[in-house]
């Protein structure tokens, strides 16, 4: 069983998503802590990229300020480093296939391996040409988490039997952030999901409320929050980690209730 996998094995999982470098890598570092100690199952780095085409204006300014504040690939892997010396829950990288390309694809894989990186999440990686990446991601036991989205319709089934690590389900069209309702059939996209896979399944896109993730979780494996905890660190800077502490606390007590 891969350590990703590992995360979905204590009944539901929340998992938290932080940009690298916003507004500095010690306040990451602190933050991630600051999630592990309060519940989280999994934790989604984000490596800063200029054109981040699935991400809404809040997680598209973090990634703008940890550019302008030098944060490179290196940077962020040396920040895995640091905090492979005593966080031990499974970490996943989500980036754009350029970062990817430009770093040189089997030198990039091979160093999450080195480090600890567990899984690497594409959100523009289509399909169809996962086989750029995916060889060389089982080849050093990194898991390439697949996405599902509303429009993948008869897609669903194909994309599932395929699947290493969790699948993430997301939740709503366009781009991530907070939302006030989710109006998806979520409940439909997971039903053909576990009819073809035993791969865990988690939903992301617009999730902030307590309330949103205990739903999020009911239909599926857990629940994938990112947005909301960018807007901490924007609003509280390197004072986030005792804010996004307690926020991740409410929301993993959500999902426990289930």
């Amino acid at each position: 069983m891969s350590n990703i996998r590992k995360a979905f094995t204590n009944g539901k999982a929340f998992i938290a998503f932080i940009t690298c470098g916003d507004p500095d890598l010690e306040t990451t570092a602190a933050v991630v802590r600051s999630a592990v100690e309060n519940g989280a199952d999994l934790i989604e780095l984000g490596i800063p990229f200029s054109d981040p085409t699935a991400e809404g204006p809040v997680i598209q300014g973090a990634n703008l300020r940890a550019l302008s504040h030098g944060v490179t690939t290196d940077r962020v892997f040396t920040l895995v480093k640091e905090l492979r010396c005593d966080v031990s829950v499974p970490m996943a990288f989500m980036t754009y296939a350029n970062v990817v390309f430009s770093y040189g694809v089997e030198r990039f894989i091979s160093t999450c391996r080195a480090i600890g990186i567990d899984g690497l999440i594409l959100p523009d990686l289509p399909f169809e040409e996962k086989d750029e990446f995916l060889p060389i991601c089982r080849k050093y036991g990194v898991d390439l988490v697949s996405l599902i989205a509303p429009t993948s319709e008869n897609r669903i089934a194909m994309i599932a039997k395929e699947a290493d690590g969790f699948i993430y389900v997301v939740s709503s069209l366009g781009v991530t952030g907070m939302r006030s309702e989710i109006k998806t059939d979520l409940a439909s996209i997971v039903k053909v999901i576990r009819g073809n896979t035993d791969t865990p399944c988690a939903i992301g896109f617009g999730i902030s409320t307590p309330e949103q993730a205990k739903k999020m979780a009911d239909i599926s494996d857990g629940a994938i929050v990112g947005s909301a905890i960018i807007k901490l660190l924007e609003k509280h800077g390197k004072n986030a980690p005792v804010y996004v502490g307690e926020y991740v606390r409410s929301m993993k007590n959500a999902i426990k209730k289930l």
